[in-house]
């Protein structure tokens, strides 16, 4: 039955046999999309009485919220912390892999590097919606250079800053423009880094924790002052102890300011965090946990020699050391592969697994209304998966925008 056209000439397409992710459970319902939002379908019957010009037929399938990526270093060959004059292409190119992966948004991430790499790659890097092309740009992601040589990682050292007196021309100096960035990662142990927390929270960017050698007293102090995420728990900050549990601690807290989450990063890609410690986080904190790639230029490809800004790294396997060390330096996993591995060994829900690669980095980007879920007038990015978490359709803003080859729908 064709839809109410006195109420708007768009078409209503009616998504139907499928398991919706909704209010934290898979539920046997339709989902119902116009104009690139999600439909409340009772409004649509009862106040305009249209209905679907549209209907697809999911296969039985998982329909749930298209996963968000918020740390990401490139892949398919591309190094999103190189000097080039290609930065846009090639972020072009991982936005349109990503999309085989269930991936509708991610966040660029650029390692520590020169102010020269900075202010020439920066302004290429354009915040835009995904479509056909490839999954969407929510901002940049900048990792260092303002961290701790103790728990630098992979950031080559020379590299690496620390805040001295014009905290705001130091940025300013460093980054050159930021009003593409979404994310800052930095040691809050670092002196002037409560006045750049403050700073950045007023401008609107995420500030996270990480390679670091805080203890825990720095970083509740960090949170006070407005951080809200830790950089890939566990790893490049002071191992857990009982006596100060160091960043780590933030997942117990009682210092965490009313109405306030934090939220921590985790490679679930079976190398950077043993399952045992990804059970701890998951059950100490589990609203928190939010999914990340970590990925570098060599995802996708075979093993070999890459770069990840000034380092030369090595894949060995699934393992991506600096050359010539045994020092992790990112991952080639995808954003399903994380899914998968997490919901395998965590010993969560599979709602928990998907929320925590969708619901969870929506939130910690505060635009949860709009990403992340499937809420009536949220954007209808999803991703359609069979009971192995296998990603088999893509769509965003209600269009299809990449299936696997057998599927048929």
């Amino acid at each position: 039955m064709p839809s109410n056209k006195s109420v708007s000439d768009a078409l209503i397409t009616q998504f139907k046999n499928c398991h919706i992710l909704k209010d934290h459970k898979l539920q046997r319902e339709d989902l119902w999309i116009r104009q690139g939002k999600i439909l409340n379908p009772e409004k649509l019957f009862f106040d305009e009485k249209g209905f679907a010009d549209v209907q697809v037929d999911c296969q039985g399938t998982i329909l749930a919220p298209g996963f968000i990526d918020v740390q990401i270093n490139g892949g398919y060959g591309v190094d999103f912390s190189i000097m080039t004059d290609e930065v846009s292409s090639g972020i072009l190119l991982v936005a349109k892999k990503l999309l085989s992966h269930g991936v509708t948004s991610f966040c660029p991430t650029l390692v520590s590097s020169p102010p020269s790499v900075y202010h020439k790659v920066l302004p290429q890097i354009k915040i835009h919606d995904g479509g056909p092309d490839g999954a969407g740009v929510l901002g940049v992601h900048l990792e260092g250079p303002f961290i701790s040589k103790e728990k630098k990682g992979a950031h080559p050292e020379h590299c690496l800053r620390t805040f001295q007196n014009d905290i705001l021309q130091e940025l300013s100096d460093m980054y050159g423009s930021i009003d593409n960035v979404i994310i800052l990662t930095l040691a809050p142990e670092i002196r002037g880094s409560k006045d750049v927390i403050r700073e950045m929270v007023r401008r609107g960017i995420t500030v996270s924790l990480g390679h670091s050698i805080a203890n825990l007293s720095q970083a509740e102090e960090a949170v006070i002052e407005g951080a809200s995420f830790i950089t890939h728990l566990f790893n490049a900050m002071l191992p857990f102890h009982h006596r100060d549990p160091g960043i780590v601690g933030l997942l117990t807290s009682d210092r965490i300011p009313a109405g306030r989450t934090v939220f921590y990063g985790m490679i679930a890609d079976g190398i950077h965090t043993n399952p045992a410690a990804l059970r701890i986080a998951h059950r100490a904190h589990p609203k928190g946990l939010v999914l990340v790639t970590d990925a570098i230029t060599a995802m996708g490809l075979p093993p070999g020699r890459h770069t990840l800004g000034q380092q030369v790294i090595e894949i060995e396997g699934l393992h991506a050391y600096v050359a010539g060390t045994k020092t992790l330096s990112g991952s080639i996993a995808t954003m399903d592969m994380c899914v998968r591995h997490f919901l395998g060994t965590a010993g969560c829900s599979l709602e928990s697994a998907l929320e925590a690669a969708s619901l969870h980095p929506a939130q910690l980007l505060g635009i949860e209304h709009r990403k992340g879920t499937l809420n009536y007038g949220a954007d209808a990015d999803f991703v359609l998966l069979d009971k192995e978490l296998n990603v088999k359709a893509t769509y965003i803003a209600g269009q299809q925008v990449w299936k696997e080859e057998r599927f048929q729908i």
